[in-house]
């Protein structure tokens, strides 16, 4: 069970970066600066959040759970950390920095060779308690394709109005 678990986050969490790679680069900065309005990411900020998060959460959430458990809550996560990191940068440095990031955690995650009962040891979320490292590793892996959405959504809904009649059938174009 263990080892299908892993496989199956792996398979989507290695994905990851080249697909966000594939949708984005070469675009026009009115694909990748697009939001859906006032506070809302744009792509290129989507990227920027992703990379704080390799460097800042998951990981390193991994190997506190494993070394310490519960006995120290995981720091707090600053989810809007990538407006300050990014800045300057153009997406395909950040593209770039994503991929290689993900490609050292995923790294050192397979290193970690998890065992079944690891994933249900435990850790202190600052705001949910405890927390199994299953759940952890299964949060990286809905995170990743909960933003694949919002940036496709993004884009989408950049032809909000040039669909006409269509958005009916669009479930993209719905609230």
């Amino acid at each position: 069970m263990a080892v299908r678990f892993l496989e199956e986050l792996l398979a989507v969490l290695t994905r990851t970066p080249a697909t966000l790679d594939a949708l984005l680069r070469g675009l026009p900065e009115e694909w990748t600066a697009a939001t859906e309005g006032p506070g809302t990411w744009s792509p290129y900020v989507v990227i920027g959040h992703l990379i704080h998060g390799e460097k800042a959460d998951w990981m390193p959430r991994v190997k506190m759970i494993l070394e310490q458990g519960t006995s120290r809550a995981f720091d707090s996560f600053d989810r809007e950390a990538q407006f300050v990191e990014s800045k300057g940068k153009s997406l395909p440095a950040l593209l770039d920095e994503f991929a290689a990031l993900r490609s050292e955690n995923l790294a050192q995650l397979r290193e970690l060779n998890l065992q079944p009962e690891q994933l249900e040891l435990q850790g202190t979320h600052p705001a949910f308690g405890r927390v199994s490292l299953r759940q952890l590793l299964a949060t990286w892996t809905a995170h990743d394709l909960g933003h694949i959405v919002q940036v496709s959504r993004v884009m989408a809904r950049r032809y909000q109005e040039e669909v006409g009649p269509w958005a009916a059938y669009l479930s993209v174009m719905k609230p």
